[in-house]
């Protein structure tokens, strides 16, 4: 589920839909989480699908893990990717807002997470472009995205999060854990397709902050909606 606080905006006629916010979204809150109402599909019957259902699949969906794609029920299926995109997926398998979300933003996120089985040619034309995801972007991309992951789960305890009651106890629990102690750290590598058992992999406490706690696709990396 996309955070509540959202809403589909068309952009252009080359760049189809986009996901944009409707009022402020904090850095560190949890802008999407999956919910039982997502759609599963197996490899066996994404193999099993014609043409037309298997592009529309690939079109909508992400891959997770296990090798399975998700294909999100509300708007989560639009939002674009930009490179210097301002949410992230985490180990933890929500995707978190790495940087204040301003009313009217697009909400943006990184396919190179996704594992795309193909290169797919960018369009978000940043500063920073990558010119192109390609299926092993999370094996040389992962250090700046755990960096920026890093950086933002330590604010959760202290913003709004609408989306909190989806966490699964594990998942508390390890994000939790992490919180009490920085080097119990699941890396955005574990959300690599078929890369084996989920390891809590451990990195250096972060230096530059210890907040104190309180309270708690078409084959273009902008879907062509």
């Amino acid at each position: 589920m996309i955070h509540p606080h959202t809403e589909l905006r068309r952009i252009d006629p080359v760049l189809g839909y986009g996901v944009f916010a409707t009022d402020f979204i904090p850095k560190g809150t949890i802008t999407f989480a999956k919910d039982p109402f997502d759609v599963e599909v197996t490899p066996e019957q994404f193999d099993a699908m014609s043409e037309l259902l298997k592009n529309q699949t690939e079109r909508y969906s992400y891959m997770d893990e296990r090798g399975i794609r998700i294909v999100s029920w509300d708007l989560a299926k639009y939002v674009n990717h930009r490179c210097n995109c301002n949410t992230l997926s985490t180990g933890y398998g929500f995707e978190i807002a790495i940087q204040d979300i301003q009313p009217g933003d697009e909400i943006t996120d990184d396919y190179g997470l996704f594992n795309v089985t193909e290169p797919m040619t960018l369009t978000c034309a940043c500063p920073n472009c990558r010119g192109q995801i390609r299926p092993d972007d999370l094996d040389t991309c992962y250090p700046e995205w755990d960096r920026k992951v890093q950086d933002a789960l330590p604010l959760m305890l202290h913003v709004t999060q609408p989306l909190w009651s989806l966490l699964d106890p594990d998942t508390i629990e390890q994000v939790t854990g992490y919180l009490a102690d920085r080097r119990q750290y699941k890396s955005v590598t574990t959300l690599k397709a078929n890369a084996g058992p989920q390891i809590i992999e451990l990195r250096d406490v972060m230096t530059h902050q210890t907040p104190h706690y309180q309270d708690k696709p078409l084959r273009t990396a902008r879907r062509e909606h």
